[in-house]
């Protein structure tokens, strides 16, 4: 299984369609041996200091389908401010889970 660490969800990870689901998790259920395609170096710094582990930033393309997870950091509240390496105050991640779960 193929997993990955993403800042986004895109419908173009999405081949040939399918029935996709989320579930949403807290940051601790992340594994660490997640690969990084998180595609912004404030974000990827933001996400080592929360979850413990180095995420790097990234910019490759992720093809979600049956073999595959993704591990979604959805940032809440805006653009994270050039430098920062810490959450500032207003700002919050939520964490999803997805999976294929019908491939069209």
């Amino acid at each position: 299984m193929k997993k990955y660490l993403v800042n986004a969800f895109s419908i173009q990870m999405l081949q040939k369609g399918g029935l996709v689901r989320f579930d949403e998790i807290a940051p601790e259920d992340i594994p660490a041996d997640v690969v990084s395609a998180v595609g912004h170096a404030d974000t990827a710094n933001v996400l080592t200091n929360m979850l413990g582990f180095p995420v790097s930033m990234n910019r490759i393309n992720v093809v979600l389908d049956e073999n595959t997870e993704l591990y979604v950091a959805q940032l809440v509240g805006g653009r994270l401010p050039e430098g920062t390496t810490t959450l500032p105050e207003g700002f919050a991640f939520k964490f999803y889970r997805v999976t294929m779960v019908q491939q069209g």
